[in-house]
């Protein structure tokens, strides 16, 4: 792909996107058990629609699908940070064990410590921070190869999965109420969890834009990062550390949803090229894009059963994850 191609890509992609991601909005807006028009949505939110649609609109579905737009864009974000760092396409906040830490921990809040449940957010954001902080270590000997890092962090997910098992295996009485989140979904998500994972949320987006310039210069290569004035191990942890941040958030309420990271960014990757100028945004959005509308279909297709939202992310996922590891002979 030349210049011209990749330039013409970024165009059509930043003037597309983005009306995807209003049109999948508008569609988680006005369908489910009950469908309701883009002219009644309309009228809603002028303040003259039926109060039973205006329920279902304020109260039931923009709540959800903003914070699907959250979590996607969060997904898809870290994601991006891990696949540039550890120059991998196969770097996943789930894969590496960094979803798998703030799921434990928001498991420990939610049937250990449910008087806590206030610190939910607080709590997954710690444990996916510590996961990454442990992977970093584990995989530290005269700096942090990218390789290292997959693998330690392969492993610790194994780890961490089977202490969360271990969890409801003993809180046995308990596990019912977190079934759901486990399975990643959100179903039930109201106006109170999008209050407390929003500013967690545009904070960590917001910083990503920050990190876009040692982002693109890590691709490099290490020795051509440092010739051009980086701390390469400093900007490295940086970068994993908002990276465990953005998926510790995502996973404090919508649990455990697997392959957006993965997905979303390596498509965009694909499309445009490297330059984080360019990848971080379009991910954002395509996650935010994707995470609606596969909540929308979960919801809605399988009618009368609500179908949680990461079975779906991960049955679209598996394949895909199976077609890198097969194309880049990694299998």
């Amino acid at each position: 792909m030349n210049a011209d191609q990749r330039s013409r890509r970024r165009k059509w992609a930043f003037a597309i996107i983005p009306c995807a991601v209003l049109l999948v909005s508008l569609y988680g807006l006005g369908y489910g058990s009950v469908s309701i028009s883009p002219a009644e949505i309309w009228s809603v939110w002028m303040g003259g629609g039926q109060p039973a649609h205006e329920k279902i609109v304020m109260d039931l579905r923009l709540p959800r699908v903003l914070i699907g737009l959250l979590v996607g864009g969060c997904l898809a974000a870290s994601g991006a940070l891990l696949q540039g760092v550890m120059k991998n396409p196969l770097a996943d906040p789930g894969i590496i064990g960094v979803s798998a830490g703030g799921g434990l921990a928001a498991i420990i809040t939610m049937i250990v410590l449910p008087q806590f449940g206030y610190l939910l957010p607080a709590a997954a954001f710690i444990g996916a921070l510590c996961t990454a902080m442990i992977i970093y270590g584990l995989a530290w000997e005269n700096g942090a190869s990218p390789l290292k890092i997959i693998l330690a962090g392969v492993a610790i997910n194994a780890l961490l999965g089977a202490a969360t098992n271990g969890f409801m295996v003993i809180y046995s009485d308990r596990v019912q109420a977190v079934l759901p989140w486990l399975s990643g979904g959100l179903n039930g998500k109201s106006w109170y969890e999008f209050s407390f994972m929003a500013p967690y949320a545009l904070v960590g987006l917001l910083l990503t834009f920050t990190v876009i310039k040692p982002a693109n210069l890590l691709q490099l290569g290490d020795d051509s990062a440092q010739l051009l004035g980086q701390r390469v191990e400093l900007q490295r942890f940086l970068i994993i550390l908002l990276a465990a941040f953005l998926a510790g958030t995502a996973v404090s309420v919508a649990g455990l949803i697997g392959f957006v990271g993965l997905v979303v960014p390596h498509a965009i990757r694909l499309m445009i090229g490297e330059d984080y100028r360019y990848l971080l945004p379009l991910s954002i959005l395509s996650g935010a894009a994707l995470v609606v509308f596969a909540d929308t279909v979960a919801r809605s297709w399988f009618d009368p059963i609500e179908l949680p939202v990461g079975i779906l992310l991960a049955a679209l996922g598996a394949p895909f994850f199976l077609y890198l590891l097969k194309k880049r002979r990694m299998m």
